[in-house]
């Protein structure tokens, strides 16, 4: 396994925090109207920026469990 970034447990939880307001959002997308639809994807999209930067300071695979 690869370094773990300095603030590890911080990012890791950051990760996970993030992870579960994109499964909240998804859901609550489903029941949207068509506007709030396209809010609330501009922001599952910028969560996912974000997560994929956090993704990139830890090892290959790190959080693969956690996309299931």
């Amino acid at each position: 396994m690869g370094e773990l970034p300095e603030k590890f447990p911080e990012y890791s939880i950051m990760f996970r925090t993030i992870l579960n307001q994109i499964k909240s959002l998804e859901k609550l997308k489903q029941d949207a109207d068509d506007i709030a639809k396209n809010e609330i994807e501009s922001k599952i999209q910028q969560y996912k920026t974000e997560l994929e930067k956090i993704k990139k300071m830890f090892p290959e695979k790190f959080f693969e469990s956690d996309y299931s």
